[in-house]
Parts: C-alpha cells; structure tokens; sequence
C-alpha cells in the first residue's frame, strides 16, 4: 500500500487532500496540532475508504518538528511516496502589532519546517525509489501588501525554494511541486460560511475538493506549479504592479479599520 503524509491535515485543505489521496488508495499520515480534529478527520476517512490512518499530534512550528515527525514515520516503519507541505496560519495584520512569537510562528511554521521536512523526506524518497512533494504556497506570494507582510514573504520564500529545490531533486527521482492557490472556500481567511458559499458561486473562489483534485493531479504528474483559475493567473501582473499609491489606499481604507 502507497503511503501519503499531509501536515495540517485536521481541517480545510488538509483534511481534503488526505480524503482524496484514500480515495487514490493511499494510507494516510495525518499530522496536526490538534489531537481531537485528527481523531475525528482518521475515523472518518478509515469508515469511508478502509485505508489506514495513522495520526500524529505535532506542534510544527517547534524547532526539531522536522527531525521529530522524520523520527515518526522511521519508528512507525512507514515511507511516504508523496508528502504535502500543507500546514500554515493567516491573519489579517500590520506587522508592528504582531507579537514576536507570532512572527516567529510565521517563520518557523511556513520556511524553517517546510524546507528541513524537504531535505529531510527528500532524501527518504531517494533513497528508496524516489517520489513526490507539494508544498503549498498561494497567489499572494506575488502580493506584498499592507495586512499581509509576513504572509506573503513566507509564502514567496515557499515558491522560490520549491522551483528551485526541485531542479536539484530531479536526479534522485523526487518531483517537487508548489501550488499558488487564489481563494479556497475555507475557514483560514476568517470568511463566514455564507460568504464562502457565495464566493464559490460566483466563481470568486473555489470549493477546496476542486483546488485539491486539480493540484493532486499536476502534483503526481511531476508538475512544477499550480495556479487555480484563470482569472487568478491573470490578476497575478496586474495586482503584483500596484503603484504604492494604491497600496496606501488600500491600507488606509482596509488595514486601519481593522487592525486597531
């Protein structure tokens, strides 16, 4: 049996990719730091596909997270062919109001983890017959604006190290991916459930079982990149070329009536 590892599998994107990889007959390693959510997601996902879930609750952001979770699967004898870089944390904030744990959270949860479970899981990959890995960045990465600093340098660093970690895996038979998703209908952006629902009527976002089908697909593919959605593709210059006039604007009309 193929075996998966997704990390923020409890909730959201998560939990989908870990539904639609049992579905694809893969075991799961469901990671997450919270131990109720994972319990539950597993129970599910074992009672509708009848793969094996094996769960573990691990803080991500802590600094041995990688070598811990490598440790995991080494004691649980279990060798994922495909690993997902999915964990991660979004608020809508100025960087100056941040607490420094916060920032360092940022950092160690979207850069320092992803990159050690890469060199960590990449070489296990190699050294036993290669396989896959999907690192999610988003749109934003292209967005440096107000309310979103550290969101999108960290998922900008997610990017350039994907593209370019991927050329140095392409001799060792492990094929890095890294999706850039626009809006997915999830709780992470705070989004109440009718206006996800609207979003997703309208075309403005999409369902996460469609961004995950499309992303598993170009993922064991051995694609470089996923944008979702043509118009995200197409907003990606035109947002990215904002003069900071526009960038002002949008903090003052935005940013300051929020972050208080």
């Amino acid at each position: 049996m193929s075996i998966a590892l997704v990390t923020g599998a409890s909730s959201g994107i998560g939990f989908e990719f870990c539904w639609q990889l049992a579905d694809l007959a893969y075991d799961i390693v469901a990671v997450s730091n919270r131990p109720d959510d994972l319990q539950r997601c597993a129970a599910e996902i074992e009672n509708r596909w009848g793969v094996k879930v094996t769960t573990y609750c691990l803080d991500l952001a802590s600094a041995d997270a990688a070598e811990k979770l490598l440790a995991f699967v080494d004691e649980k004898d279990l060798i994922p062919e495909i690993v997902i870089n999915n964990a991660g944390i979004f608020d809508f904030k100025r960087v100056a109001h941040m607490p420094p744990a916060h920032i360092d959270a940022y950092i160690d949860l979207h850069m320092r983890t992803m990159t050690h479970i890469c060199r960590l899981f990449g070489g296990l990959m190699s050294a036993n017959g290669g396989g896959c890995i999907l690192n999610m960045s988003s749109m934003s990465c292209w967005m440096p604006m107000p309310g979103i600093a550290m969101y999108s340098a960290t998922k900008a660093y997610i990017r350039a190290f994907s593209r370019a970690f991927r050329i140095e895996m392409k001799d060792y038979d492990v094929s890095v991916t890294v999706a850039c998703p626009g809006g997915i209908a999830t709780d992470l952006f705070g989004l109440p459930k009718r206006l996800q629902r609207l979003g997703t009527k309208v075309g403005a976002l999409y369902t996460p079982q469609k961004f995950v089908r499309k992303a598993l697909k170009r993922t064991l593919a051995g694609k470089a990149q996923y944008i979702n959605g043509v118009m995200n593709r197409l907003a990606i210059p035109a947002v990215a070329s904002l003069p900071e006039w526009a960038r002002v604007l949008i903090r003052k009309k935005l940013l300051d009536r929020i972050d208080r």
